[in-house]
């Protein structure tokens, strides 16, 4: 997980690449990233389906052979021709290595929770902290490579690296006897397939709670040491907001064991507006400290989502298709990543360049969300999921 979390680092090669192809915009580097979260959603979905047929180890094996095609092509990109390596960039790093990470990551977790169903929480809170913090972990890392020995060499490194580690590690990546898929008893009585999921009032109101908490958090996560920076903190502290998304999908996990659905929800919406009240202040008393609690609030909350949806599918749904189940969640982070920066960008520009307006709407978002929860709360209790 560690190492599918890599492709969360895009912007440690943002640099190196605009020196070697001047003529690349920031707009077409930054395209990269966004095709390869698109294909890390299909894949997510590609792999929980195929996850009926294939193995867990034939899955990862198929990862293996997907990452190290897409970085070791990266590698022989040609600086003579930067039109084409353009699109050879998105190709293999967008599609390939995106639809490689999504397949690898819905066939980890989804192999890893059916073993522990009395702590499923947990099994997928250091799952997701291990992807969330992949990046940080290993970046320093791939940066001082950088350096040394050059952006082609760290590609070829990494091409190696993932299809030896995700390759050996297959072999241990395989579901518990009771919740093979080919297992003929029922499961649990409560199994939904994805039809019934999406039909289901509780899951639509749980989707656009997702949607409006990533909304939220994604206002703050992509743009954390430039807002830090803009209130006098250094930007490194901005982040911070890395350390907080990665470590509370372990404390969430914890929570979700021990205290259940309702009261993890509710703490995260409540984080969520501790956030958006604190940078507000922050910003209108031009106080730095209000601003870093605002931005390590906003980094809890946002990580708290995806262990909240890894225990949710299983624990409602049931696990006989929760590989697919799950994998509809992640979707979330598409509409997420659009209206997010999108809401920021626009809020931003209209008050000439203050945050002001940008944290007043996450306070809303806060508001929506405890509306959401409310309401999912009593879809729950009418549909007899809890």
């Amino acid at each position: 997980m560690l190492f599918l979390g890599l492709i969360y680092a895009w912007s440690i090669f943002l640099m190196p690449f605009s020196i070697v192809f001047p003529s690349w915009t920031m707009s077409d580097l930054s395209m990269t990233f966004t095709i390869s979260m698109t294909f890390f959603c299909l894949g997510c979905f590609g792999g929980g389906k195929l996850s009926a047929i294939l193995t867990k180890r034939k899955l990862m094996l198929i990862v293996a052979i997907l990452l190290f095609t897409g970085f070791f092509f990266i590698s022989r990109i040609d600086a003579s021709k930067p039109e084409q390596s353009l699109i050879l960039l998105y190709v293999f790093y967008g599609v390939l290595c995106g639809t490689g990470v999504g397949i690898g990551y819905i066939t980890a977790i989804s192999s890893v929770v059916p073993w522990f169903p009395g702590r499923a929480g947990l099994a997928s809170g250091v799952l997701l902290m291990c992807f969330g913090l992949g990046g940080m972990a290993l970046g320093s890392v791939v940066n001082n490579v950088i350096s040394s020995a050059g952006l082609h060499q760290i590609f070829l490194i990494l091409a190696i690296a993932n299809a030896v580690v995700i390759a050996v590690g297959s072999n241990f990546v395989k579901l518990p006897p009771a919740v093979h898929p080919n297992a003929s008893a029922v499961l649990t009585g409560r199994d939904f397939t994805t039809v019934q999921m999406i039909k289901d009032p509780t899951f639509i109101i749980y989707f656009i709670w997702s949607v409006a908490m990533g909304s939220a958090g994604l206002l703050i996560v992509n743009s954390a040491a430039v807002i830090a920076a803009a209130f006098g903190a250094p930007a490194v502290l901005g982040l911070i907001v890395s350390v907080f998304n990665g470590s509370s999908r372990l404390v969430f996990g914890q929570i979700l064991d021990r205290y259940g659905r309702k009261t993890s929800m509710l703490i995260s919406c409540s984080l969520l507006l501790t956030a958006g009240i604190s940078l507000y202040f922050g910003a209108i008393t031009h106080n730095a400290v209000l601003i870093i609690i605002g931005i390590m609030a906003t980094g809890t909350c946002y990580g708290s989502g995806p262990t909240t949806s890894s225990v949710i599918m299983n624990k409602i749904y049931g696990p006989k298709h929760y590989a697919v189940n799950y994998s509809i969640t992640i979707f979330t982070l598409m509409p997420s990543a659009f209206i997010g920066p999108m809401i920021s960008s626009a809020l931003i520009d209209m008050s000439d360049g203050a945050y002001n307006y940008s944290f007043i709407m996450i306070i809303i978002l806060a508001l929506l969300s405890f509306f959401l929860w409310a309401a999912m709360n009593k879809a729950a209790v009418k549909a007899n999921h809890e």
